[in-house]
């Protein structure tokens, strides 16, 4: 790897890296730190990614609660976590919680609680429940819905 990066390539470099993938200024912020650029050339470089529309907050939150969500099957709290983690603020989290209908959450939610729970093996009834929560506290589902499934799950099991 080149020891100094001038601007123009760092741009030309992080043009590509933003290009690939959404990310948002901390990842950008990282990656230029990682070229050895200064806070100056930073700021700069990150001004020119917002006004050429190659850095954009909204649509990096909006993308990263829908694939999480779909992918990755997480809730609205780990999502809500991991972009705080990343610096994104309120706003833009309740604009991309936005992104996933209510009906397609509560149908991943569903599938992926019914999966679970049919794939843990555990004949003990009470640490078979733990695992189910555990699992899909983890996840980031809200614990009454998670909760609401379990009773629903074990009142199907007893009939």
């Amino acid at each position: 790897m080149k020891e100094v990066y001038s601007i123009k390539e760092a741009i030309q470099k992080i043009e590509n890296y933003c290009a690939y993938q959404e990310r948002c200024h901390d990842e950008v912020e990282q990656k230029l730190r990682s070229l050895r650029m200064d806070s100056d050339e930073i700021a700069q470089i990150i001004t020119h990614l917002i006004n050429e529309n190659f850095l954009n907050e909204e649509r990096f939150a909006c993308s990263f609660a829908r694939g999480k969500h779909r992918i990755k099957h997480w809730g609205k709290i780990r999502i809500t976590n991991e972009l705080k983690f990343r610096g994104i603020n309120q706003t833009l989290i309740n604009i991309a919680l936005k992104e996933i209908s209510p009906e397609e959450y509560y149908k991943t939610f569903d599938s992926l609680a019914n999966k679970n729970w049919e794939s843990i093996r555990e004949t003990n009834s009470l640490k078979k429940r733990k695992k189910f929560c555990d699992f899909m506290l983890r996840r980031g589902w809200e614990s009454n819905l998670v909760y609401e499934k379990l009773k629903d799950l074990e009142s199907e099991n007893t009939l």
